[in-house]
């Protein structure tokens, strides 16, 4: 139950755990008040993540209407580990409603979100700031320019995205390196078992312009832990099941009937469905790490415990199976059976051969 393993979070050199610590929960204020917390109660949240060796954590200026990052950079400096944690927020919704720039993702906006999230963080800098939502308005060129200006100024490390459309990423990251400005490193976006839509073009784009995913809603709003079922499906509202975070999704047939396979892989691995959802998606392609929220320190703990077995090939083809969205569109034309048509059938062709590419580790088992 330790999380002393680290990696590169994108094309940069930051070094952030396998799980990051989710703090939307902290707070009591706000749109997030149905789920909020007191300090005296996620304190040993806090603690317990970084007891594990946790040093990623996530919060936004959003989160309980500014609770979230008050409690944090207290809890940060009552634990003198500023240094030590990669501490993550992000801007866009509106701090005054009725001023039509105070919101959304525009410079003036931008800096004077950050400006308020520092001085709630109780810091002089954050180590990973994000865009947290598209506004569909705002020229992504003007975003990248005051994330350099930003970064220049040592007010933020590093620059990422979160929940924007991938072709927005790509032109803003597109744009970053030809103009030879601060690039993004980061794309924090939903993703789970019965939400894998972004493995069509965001996963794909990551990797290859040096995004490292962070995957939020892991256990798609406690849908996946089991807590819920078809036939009872808990009374309306019930934990987060409804948040509007979710994004507004309804739950399909298809989604309930993934719950089955999913409790049969964890019964054969003898964990509980929710460490098997969560170690699914840190391992997939593409991720760098899956964030966790948590009411109680004993309920973190076994989240990241999900960590401590290996999913085998067995087990995760029969969860990939089950939760796979098939191509639509364009994007048929891109799977292993008509590209081989295209190609020349029989003829095996591939990008690089395994072992091409080992992976890069300073310890050893």
């Amino acid at each position: 139950m330790t999380l002393d393993q680290y990696y590169l979070l994108g094309r940069s050199g930051l070094r952030v755990s396998r799980l990051a610590l989710g703090t939307m929960n902290f707070g009591t204020g706000g749109f997030h008040a149905a789920y909020g917390k007191t300090e005296d109660e996620v304190r040993p949240i806090f603690r317990r993540y970084l007891e594990a060796g946790g040093n990623f954590i996530d919060t936004a200026d959003f989160y309980t209407a500014g609770e979230s990052e008050t409690i944090l950079g207290r809890l940060i400096a009552e634990a003198n580990v500023r240094d030590r944690v990669v501490l993550t927020t992000k801007y866009t919704n509106s701090v005054d409603p009725g001023d039509p720039n105070a919101g959304g993702n525009g410079r003036k906006h931008l800096i004077r979100a950050l400006e308020g999230s520092l001085r709630r963080l109780g810091t002089d800098h954050v180590d990973l700031f994000l865009l947290h939502t598209w506004d569909r308005v705002t020229p992504v060129e003007e975003v990248m320019r005051t994330f350099d200006d930003l970064v220049r100024a040592g007010k933020i490390r590093y620059a990422g995205l979160s929940d924007v459309p991938a072709w927005y990423a790509a032109k803003a990251q597109t744009f970053a390196e030809a103009h030879s400005l601060t690039p993004v490193v980061n794309l924090q976006l939903p993703y789970s078992l019965v939400e894998r839509t972004i493995e069509t073009e965001h996963v794909p784009m990551g990797q290859n312009l040096g995004l490292g995913v962070t995957a939020w809603s892991p256990l798609a709003g406690g849908f996946l832990t089991g807590k819920y079922r078809r036939d009872d499906r808990g009374p309306a509202g019930e934990g987060r099941l409804n948040d509007p975070g979710n994004a507004g999704k309804a739950w399909t047939e298809r989604d309930w009937d993934l719950l089955k396979p999913l409790e049969e892989v964890a019964g054969k691995l003898g964990v509980t469905m929710a460490q098997v959802a969560i170690n699914w998606v840190a391992t997939q392609p593409g991720v760098a790490s899956a964030i966790v929220g948590a009411s109680s320190a004993d309920q973190l703990g076994a989240s990241m415990a999900a960590l401590d077995f290996e999913l085998p090939p067995e087990l995760r083809a029969i969860l990939d199976e089950a939760s796979a969205v098939p191509p639509e569109s364009v994007y048929r034309m891109f799977t292993p059976a008509y590209q081989n048509w295209v190609i020349s059938p029989g003829v095996k062709v591939g990008d690089k051969p395994a072992g091409y590419h080992p992976a890069v580790r300073n310890w050893t088992e």
